[in-house]
């Protein structure tokens, strides 16, 4: 009789498991709508973010049915998740908003509950509650187990949860298998494996999310033996490291990869600063198969720590910048340089004419130059943009650091600002710049995709974007009225190049999804100010 009860007990704890099984999506949105350029069609599955294939682990381990997808632009969402999806986890950047709140839409439509995650529900929680069942900030294996334990409809306003600090520990490669898998089959060439070895930052740069997040590495030991599983797995495994900045705990990390296997059986790409790429320690990376470096310069004239250059500012930090890039050269094939205009301590020519010097002094260094924008709560600076009234409302879908600049600037002119930024634009993607830049750079594969950077979307098409801006700055008066903060009416220009993009998925984007509260950020921190002030 005893066995017969155990037995019962064990049947009913399996059909009560089965009875609770989910089918879940997990979408992880690398560009903002349907795409089928060749950039997209061969680095967009490059580009797969973490914690979705990490998320998609923690809900199989619960016992659910999950199916990832990396959406490159190429897939149809509509087929690609089974029918009757109970739960669709989306990950998304803030560029990508738009097209994540229309996949919402859609499947909420379809009876599925959903949750947003990634750097836009950190960026801008109050905004994306209003078009998702959850919204996640930061978020460990609890956070997860508890909307799967949930897992109702909260509408019209969703339901934000966030742990107290980011997870201590991640899923490995080897648990992630089959959904690194999946995506890089997507690769038709190149093909990087997404890993990381830390979380947060050391550096406080006040425009940066990661600035208030502290540095934590994590184990070393798993690290090691995720890269001797790769070696499994490709004869040469391409890793690249989403780490803030790599290589903080430099010689635990080195010795990580040393013991993995022998020297140079990895190639690996990483983001570091300035500071780390000692001559020392680039003979080691070079060791161990580094390949692309992108430090941040970010200024000439402030955060100097990042670069090693604290004392340093303008010409004279132009060519200790210039010489000490073209020495990381002697080791590593690839760098990108990492540049933010219109700084507040930016004025005039000045900074964009040593910027172009710094070109001259290192012509194979690829510089990558970002404008700056204020991403919601993701960094205490913005408070400050905010109560000087210089945030502009413009919709998520162009705050990528070129498309628009959110940010009133202190020191210029709109028009005088485009100015500079295209003539710096034209200068570096000239064909003398591209010629100069091939030319000082021996590898193949770094030739290339400088000249692919170069003639893309990134080089000549933006140059093409900020010559129509600045016209239409000129030339329409309404469109001089929004960016002056004088009128809050989208121009027209930004409603159809938003229809362009989303194509099918236009017609699902829910009602006021253009408009945003840029002041939102500001307005919770003040109310939660009185809020304290009244207990």
């Amino acid at each position: 009789m005893r066995d017969l009860c155990w037995s019962f007990m064990g049947m009913s704890s399996l059909f009560c498991s089965y009875m609770n099984k989910l089918r879940i999506g997990v979408i992880d949105l690398v560009c903002k709508g349907p795409t089928n350029t060749l950039w997209g069609k061969i680095m967009h599955a490059n580009l797969a973010s973490i914690m979705p294939q990490v998320v998609a682990t923690w809900c199989e381990q619960q016992g659910h049915e999950v199916t990832l997808i990396c959406y490159t632009g190429r897939e149809d969402l509509t087929k690609e998740l089974p029918g009757g999806v109970d739960l669709v986890f989306i990950s998304s950047f803030t560029q990508a908003a738009l097209l994540a709140y229309a996949l919402s839409n859609y499947f909420r439509s379809k009876g599925a509950v959903t949750v947003l995650g990634g750097p836009h529900a950190r960026c801008y929680p109050d905004d994306a509650v209003l078009y998702f069942d959850y919204v996640l900030g930061f978020a460990n294996q609890s956070t997860i187990a508890e909307v799967l334990d949930d897992r109702a409809a909260h509408r019209p306003v969703g339901k934000y949860l966030a742990a107290r600090q980011q997870p201590l520990h991640l899923p490995g490669v080897a648990e992630r298998w089959k959904f690194i898998e999946a995506t890089l089959k997507k690769a038709p060439f190149l093909k990087m494996v997404p890993m990381i070895g830390s979380m947060g930052c050391p550096y406080t740069c006040p425009f940066c999310i990661d600035s208030t997040v502290p540095y934590q590495p994590l184990d070393f030991q798993e690290m090691k033996q995720d890269l001797q599983f790769l070696r499994t797995k490709f004869k040469t495994p391409t890793v690249a490291w989403h780490d803030p900045n790599f290589g903080v705990r430099f010689e635990e990390n080195m010795d990580a990869i040393a013991s993995a296997a022998p020297l140079k059986s990895f190639r690996f790409l990483a983001e570091s600063s300035l500071s780390i790429l000692t001559e020392k320690h680039l003979k080691v990376l070079n060791e161990n198969g580094f390949t692309a470096l992108l430090p941040g310069v970010e200024t000439w004239y402030e955060l100097g720590n990042k670069s090693r250059t604290a004392h340093v500012t303008g010409e004279d930090k132009v060519r200790q910048v210039a010489e000490h890039v073209n020495m990381i050269f002697k080791y590593v094939p690839y760098v990108q340089t990492n540049f933010v205009l219109g700084l507040d301590s930016d004025k005039g020519a000045e900074p964009f004419e040593l910027t172009k010097r710094f070109i001259d002094l290192s012509p194979s260094a690829f510089p990558g130059y970002s404008l700056l924008t204020a991403f919601g709560e993701a960094a205490p600076l913005n408070l400050q943009y905010q109560r000087e009234h210089r945030v502009l409302p413009f919709p998520f879908h162009f705050l990528n650091n070129h498309l628009a600049m959110n940010i009133k600037p202190r020191n210029y002119e709109w028009v005088d600002f485009y100015d500079k930024v295209i003539d710096l634009t034209e200068y570096t993607f000239s064909p003398q710049a591209i010629y100069r830049r091939l030319k000082a750079t021996s590898n193949f594969t770094a030739r290339w995709m400088n000249l692919m950077r170069a003639i893309s979307s990134e080089g000549y098409g933006r140059l093409r974007f900020f010559r129509q801006v600045r016209d239409n700055l000129i030339n329409d008066k309404a469109f001089r009225q929004y960016f002056e903060g004088q009128s809050q009416e989208l121009p027209l220009f930004y409603t159809n190049i938003i229809k362009r993009d989303l194509g099918y998925w236009w017609d699902w984007l829910p009602q006021g999804a253009l408009q945003h509260n840029s002041n939102a950020y500001l307005h919770k921190t003040e109310r939660a100010k009185v809020m304290s002030l009244q207990d």
